[in-house]
């Protein structure tokens, strides 16, 4: 192999991992709507076991969750990012009534990991009062995307 052909190679490689990092970088954070609004009660399906990731029911006990909207973040012992994301959840949880922070750790509840299908750490869930998945944000949300997650989901009315 001559000295050309291996520095191709590698910066061929090196764009490629590039390339490939910055695409998994602009996902990172981005809201991903689960249920793009809240049915009337009457039409809300009751909780299904095929399809758990898309409510909060028995996720934590009821007196957690907020009145009007629960900020749900699951995270690792381990995780490197999410003391500043609670820090950010909080934040936005004291600027609004009825809106709470419940913290999740995966490490000790393994299970919940495999229902909501968390595949990074944090992980954050938008609940609405029904305690139906709202939006989903995988790593550190971006503060634009969540207060818009959030205001949408509190100028409904409430079923």
């Amino acid at each position: 192999m001559t000295v050309v052909t291996a520095v191709a190679i590698l910066v061929g490689v090196l764009a490629l991992a590039t390339v490939l990092g910055l695409a998994l970088r602009s996902r990172t954070g981005r809201a991903r709507t689960v249920v793009s609004a809240a049915p009337p009660s009457a039409a809300r399906p009751e909780p299904d076991a095929a399809s758990p990731s898309t409510t909060a029911h028995g996720l934590a006990p009821t007196e957690t969750f907020g009145t009007r909207a629960t900020l749900v973040q699951f995270s690792t012992p381990t995780c490197a990012r999410c003391p500043g994301t609670r820090r950010q959840l909080d934040a936005l949880a004291a600027q609004h009534a009825g809106v709470a922070r419940l913290e999740i750790d995966v490490a000790e509840r393994a299970e919940v990991a495999t229902r909501y299908k968390v595949m990074q750490t944090p992980t954050v869930l938008l609940v609405d009062a029904d305690r139906t998945v709202r939006t989903r944000f995988g790593g550190p949300p971006r503060p634009a995307e969540l207060s818009a997650a959030l205001a949408a989901v509190l100028q409904e009315e409430p079923a």
